[in-house]
């Protein structure tokens, strides 16, 4: 389990950085069902395939940061028996997991609450949060209008239109990236999910940032949507996950490069809310 999902987050296979983390928190109970000669054997294991799940995607900040704090969990307690460690990993994923789910749902519920009926959204990709967010509005009866951008080269935006395209009360359009700002005049709102906030600046799939400078031109209002763990302090070093150049073309590339990173640095000065499930800051 844990080389696989090592495997799905390279690969990009799992997206959300929410879920990512959770994915990766749950992956750990392998360990659970594995033999072990004393607890410092058990502690090295599970720092050792802990460290290798970080490693897998250095740009998903919560990833590093849950990871960090299920090992201390782990590791800090007084354990007498491999009983006892196991008892707190199990303990410490399940906080994990519990603490992401509902701080999302619940940042979700709080955003929802600024989309008003009649409403035209954009939003860019497939983020989870997003989705949760626009579930709630939905579910309380909200009617709005949504544009979807594609999210090339993953076209992810294509799975965010599929899911709500049945849904009542929901009107969607998918328009490719770059008609972002022929359509920004229309809307009454930009909805971005992020990967993670880093000082001044939000983190997140890559066109975020021409977007949100488009709708910041024209006076549309930004509003970011997260659970307060992606706010990151000291110890995590963003690094972009560049990808592969197939995704963009297929053909050789002879003469020329190709550059496909995996996310953009948007400033807060362009955005008028981030919503987390303890407050909605504004900027």
């Amino acid at each position: 389990m844990i080389d696989e999902t090592v495997r799905q987050i390279e690969e990009m296979e799992t997206q959300s950085s929410s879920i990512v983390t959770v994915k990766a928190a749950t992956a750990l109970r392998e360990l659970l069902d594995r033999d072990y000669h004393t607890v410092e054997d058990f502690h090295r294991e599970l720092e050792r395939n802990s460290r290798i799940l970080r490693g897998a995607n250095r740009s998903h900040a919560s990833l590093y940061t849950t990871q960090q704090r299920i090992v201390s969990d782990v590791t800090d307690a007084e354990t007498d028996t491999i009983e006892e460690a196991k008892e707190r990993l199990d303990d410490a994923i399940e906080s994990v997991v519990t603490e992401i789910e509902s701080s999302k749902d619940e940042a979700a519920a709080r955003a929802a609450e600024l989309i008003d009926d009649g409403d035209v959204v954009l939003t860019h990709g497939n983020s989870s949060t997003v989705m949760a967010t626009l579930e709630h509005a939905l579910d309380s009866g909200t009617e709005f209008e949504l544009y979807i951008t594609e999210a090339r080269p993953h076209f992810l935006g294509r799975t965010t239109a599929r899911e709500l395209a049945n849904r009542d009360g929901i009107d969607v359009t998918l328009i490719v990236d770059g008609a972002a700002g022929h359509y920004m005049a229309d809307c009454d709102r930009v909805l971005f999910g992020m990967n993670c906030l880093i000082d001044d600046t939000v983190y997140n799939r890559l066109g975020t940032y021409p977007i949100a400078a488009t709708a910041a031109d024209v006076e549309v209002p930004v509003t970011v949507v997260a659970s307060s763990s992606k706010f990151i302090g000291s110890g995590f070093q963003f690094t972009n996950t560049h990808r592969s150049i197939s995704e963009v073309m297929l053909e050789p590339s002879e003469g020329f490069e190709i550059g496909n990173p995996m996310y953009d640095a948007t400033p807060t000065r362009l955005l008028n809310q981030v919503v987390t499930e303890d407050d909605v800051m504004e900027f």
